[in-house]
């Protein structure tokens, strides 16, 4: 049966190849199966674009400078939101660094496709990097999204590594210009317990099934952002579901699979007004696990500037923020939040600590870094005088350097 599928206002159902929109500058969406049409040759190109890129190594390389020659001065207004406040849910996205890079190596490296992992929640028993998506769908497609205790049980016993999934999930609230709030939910993560557990602990759940967050927002289709998109569903069905542009097919199946009713609005390459003061944008680029495409968003504070938010920026810190110089008309930056992407496995190299100066040009005022950015980099970036805000390091966050499990970071006009 076919599923009806939204952008925007327009409904229809979703063939294979599909759809046209235009962003916020006007531009035409670059067709889909051209995009992913081939990850491995789009990772190949340039291994300098493809394989770091995905890395964040993109922030660095000096190919980058190509893009923005001039600096050019966006123009397209957003709008001003009053106040932005970000409540980290989880930014845990797995607990060990050993197993994860480990199952990586072992499954074939940075290339192989990611539900062929045989991790949760889609594992058939048969080791590591001998399954499918429909191979492991098919235990739990009748549990999910009612009986995820169940669900996850058979995972415990059958996936490989299931005691390392965690997951990266973050709530934003926007207070708009005339008092209103709009919330979002940045991604879903990945293990149903955990996530389960995290969105009870700040609570997400009760937010859900009052209708208190507008929609979930996946920056990505990463396992750790996505795979436990159930734990949405269970309180919240029908929510609306923002993705980027270049989701594969199972991450659409599993969309459908999960229990969602919902709308799903899909984003092409591009500037997309959200609501005002409010914006996302989509990176079309090849990600590691052979993902593709990465949205983040740009929230224009009264009287503070610009702030960033982003799950992964796989895109590079510094291809997000000259994004925002080009499209965005904005008086400065003010912020950012997320994780960065630099050194995510705390494998230092000197070359970032070119990344970590190059950041002093944009003047940020407010960091708040976790997840993939790596501890090496946040005590790199305190000792270089950023103005990081720190955590509590609670609910298994490592090192109160991040912004861990449980803490708020507020943007405002002081």
């Amino acid at each position: 049966m076919s599923r009806p599928w939204a952008r925007g206002a327009e409904a229809r159902h979703a063939p294979a190849g599909y759809k046209e929109n235009q962003n916020v500058q006007g531009q035409q969406r670059l067709h889909p199966d051209v995009a992913r049409r081939d990850f491995v040759k789009g990772a190949a190109v340039g291994g300098a674009v493809g394989t770091l890129a995905m890395m964040g190594g993109y922030s660095y390389l000096p190919v980058r400078s190509r893009h923005f020659p001039e600096r050019p001065v966006g123009t397209a207004d957003i709008g001003e939101v009053r106040r932005l406040t970000v409540t980290n849910i989880s930014e845990t996205s797995w607990f060990d660094n050993a197993d994860l890079v480990g199952d990586i190596r072992g499954a074939g490296g940075l290339l192989v496709n990611q539900y062929t992992y045989n991790w949760p929640p889609f594992s058939n028993g048969s080791g590591l990097a001998a399954g499918s998506y429909e191979d492991g769908i098919r235990p739990i497609r009748d549990l999910i999204p009612n009986n995820l205790e169940r669900a996850w049980e058979y995972q415990m016993d059958n996936a490989v590594h299931p005691e390392n999934a965690g997951g990266y999930a973050a709530l934003i609230e926007a207070e708009l210009m005339d008092g209103s709030i709009k919330r979002i939910l940045l991604d879903s993560g990945w293990s149903y317990g955990w996530m389960d557990e995290s969105f009870r602990r700040e609570g997400i759940d009760r937010m859900l099934a009052n209708n208190e967050i507008d929609f979930l927002f996946i920056s990505h289709e990463h396992f750790d952002h996505f795979w436990g998109l159930p734990v949405t569903m269970r309180y919240r069905p029908d929510i609306d579901i923002h993705i980027p542009e270049g989701f594969y097919p199972e991450g659409y199946q599993y969309i459908t699979d999960s229990g969602h009713r919902g709308r799903v609005i899909e984003h092409g390459p591009g500037l997309h007004q959200l609501f005002p003061g409010c914006a996302s944008y989509t990176f079309a680029i090849p990600i590691i696990c052979r993902v593709y495409g990465e949205q983040s968003l740009y929230f224009n504070v009264h009287n503070a500037g610009l702030v960033s938010v982003t799950g992964c920026c796989h895109q590079g810190i510094i291809q997000f923020a000259e994004t925002a110089r080009q499209e965005i008309a904005f008086d400065r930056f003010y912020g950012i939040y997320g994780g960065l992407h630099i050194s995510p496995f705390d494998d230092w190299d000197p070359k970032y600590d070119d990344l970590v100066f190059a950041l002093r040009d944009y003047g940020f005022q407010r960091i708040g870094a976790n997840h993939c950015t790596g501890l090496l980099t946040v005590h790199k970036l305190i000792e270089a005088g950023y103005p990081v805000v720190r955590g509590t390091a609670q609910h298994r966050s490592r090192d109160p350097v991040y912004l861990g499990n449980g803490d708020t970071i507020e943007f405002a006009d002081v």
